[in-house]
């Protein structure tokens, strides 16, 4: 028996996240070898990570318009295929201002593929009846884990990251093909206008997108200076640098996937509180730590607390008003500008103090989100066991 459409779109939308994902996870295990080949300072490197962000708030507000030219299943494809392909250009590059260039290049392929992944994924969600993005979202960090293992791996035996990343976008960009073969191909109406190329989104993407400004900093900062603080702060070798990153994917895969079931149990409100005192605890956790087990641990918690938050925020925009394309856009670029934003605040922190301050700042943030989790309420979780088109 063939399995319904909706069915084959959500395994190659979950196929899609993982792919995406383990793009993101392969990079952040490298960034300790940028920083040390390129012979960067803190300061230097927080800044040359500004550039990842500047390029997706340059090319997110088009990935609308992109959607509406080719259709949603050419759009993750062409798109997730350029994301995995640009993750071995800053590595390639043989001085920072190149790096700078080629990385403003892959934060745009990746925020670009992240909103049209996202608007998949909530399309899939509605015609399926029930929630699924934090299970979508933790396949996501089950990807970042992979990636990052194999990451882990690389260093451990010596190999050069413009090799290990070369070989691993080639992977990932062929992997992508297959992957999005059963998504949805929703088209717009042959009426239907095209979106504004640069539009405002709704206030109640703000409020969402505001609500997950904390889980997405902490995410930021903890994927890419993690490695960094083991080794330079904690004193960890460049193999536990590389496995703090992979404890925190773990931790925050696992609650992922165990998230919509949690929600539905104590609902979205309860859970981003819960989300948030966690994160504290990690946070402050990473910036008190005496030793690398103790930083891994930190990291592990702030995983686990900052898991469903995003998801939550992504499908509360789906849910928020007459369009949820633009609203998803809109929390989109609030959330990812934010988490590419996140490391360059974090080194600028420490350049100015030290990275131990930088994870108090964090333990600020993500403090600020529980008590800002009233915004949750924008969410109305479908019933568990609704039927699609159900009442």
């Amino acid at each position: 028996m063939q399995p319904s459409p909706v069915r084959r779109a959500r395994r190659s939308t979950s196929a899609v996240f993982a792919v995406h994902g383990a793009a993101a996870g392969a990079f952040a295990t490298r960034i300790p070898w940028i920083h040390e080949h390129h012979g960067l300072s803190t300061g230097q490197l927080g800044m040359l990570l500004a550039f990842p962000a500047i390029g997706a708030a340059l090319a997110m507000p088009l990935a609308g318009g992109v959607l509406h030219r080719f259709g949603a299943r050419a759009a993750v494809r062409g798109l997730l295929s350029l994301w995995c392909l640009a993750i071995a250009l800053p590595a390639l590059a043989p001085h920072p201002a190149a790096v700078a260039l080629l990385l403003a290049v892959f934060g745009a392929t990746a925020g670009m593929a992240d909103v049209v992944m996202n608007a998949q994924g909530v399309e899939v969600e509605q015609r399926h009846g029930r929630s699924i993005m934090s299970g979508l979202h933790g396949l996501w960090s089950v990807g970042t884990l992979l990636g990052s293992a194999g990451g882990v791996l690389a260093v451990h035996l010596g190999i050069d990251a413009r090799p290990h990343l070369l070989a691993t976008a080639v992977l990932l960009a062929v992997l992508a093909q297959p992957a999005c073969r059963g998504l949805l191909d929703v088209r717009p109406a042959p009426d239907e206008e095209p979106p504004p190329r640069f539009s405002r989104p709704p206030r109640s993407a703000v409020l969402i997108g505001a609500v997950a400004m904390g889980a997405v900093l902490a995410e930021g900062a903890s994927m890419d200076w993690s490695g960094v603080y083991l080794r330079d702060v904690a004193g960890g070798t460049e193999t536990l640098a590389a496995v703090s990153y992979t404890a925190f994917a773990c931790t925050m895969a696992a609650a992922r996937l165990c998230g919509d079931a949690v929600v539905r149990r104590i609902g979205a409100v309860r859970a981003v509180r819960a989300s948030g005192t966690l994160a504290t605890l990690g946070a402050i956790t990473v910036a008190l730590a005496p030793g690398p087990v103790v930083g891994i641990t930190g990291f592990a918690l702030v995983g686990v607390g900052i898991a469903v938050v995003v998801p939550l925020a992504f499908a509360a925009a789906g849910r928020s008003g007459p369009r949820p394309g633009q609203a998803i856009a809109g929390v989109a670029t609030i959330t990812y500008t934010t988490g590419l934003v996140a490391p360059t605040l974090i080194g600028m922190i420490g350049q100015v103090g030290s990275l131990r301050l930088s994870f108090v700042f964090v333990a600020v943030t993500t403090l600020l989100m529980v008590l800002g989790a009233g915004g949750a309420h924008h969410h109305r979780l479908p019933c568990p066991h609704r039927t699609p088109g159900g009442g």
